[in-house]
């Protein structure tokens, strides 16, 4: 049973191992694949659609890219985001919200204008 996001991208082999050997030799970190093949097969395409059509998820990916030069690895950062995603929906039971972020931020405006008119008065 997986128990935190944590597991779930060890299980889909998401999580990343460095490569140590001793003092001399250190090897770049690296996505794991030691998890179920099958699943991070299948995150490839929704992360591509993400990618696309998402902004916040499109940052990423250029923000990672333009870091690495490695394309690959801004679409595995994305699918690994919508997998953890996935099951923080699933274990929460919270409908997925699209503008989740807009709407945390328009509610973080008006407690700081409701807070500033109590200071002032």
């Amino acid at each position: 049973m997986i128990r935190n996001k944590k597991q779930l991208t060890s299980y889909a082999g998401f999580d990343v191992k460095e490569k140590i050997s001793g003092t001399s030799v250190k090897g770049k970190p690296r996505i794991s694949k030691r998890g179920n093949k099958h699943l991070r097969r299948t995150m490839y395409f929704p992360a591509i659609t993400a990618i696309r059509s998402i902004p916040a998820y499109k940052a990423i990916y250029i923000r990672i890219v333009e870091r690495t030069g490695i394309k690959m690895k801004g679409i595995v950062a994305v699918a690994r985001k919508l997998l953890e995603l996935m099951y923080v929906i699933f274990k929460t039971e919270i409908p997925y919200q699209n503008d989740y972020d807009g709407q945390k931020n328009k509610g973080a405006k008006s407690e700081n204008e409701s807070c500033s008119i109590l200071a002032g008065s």
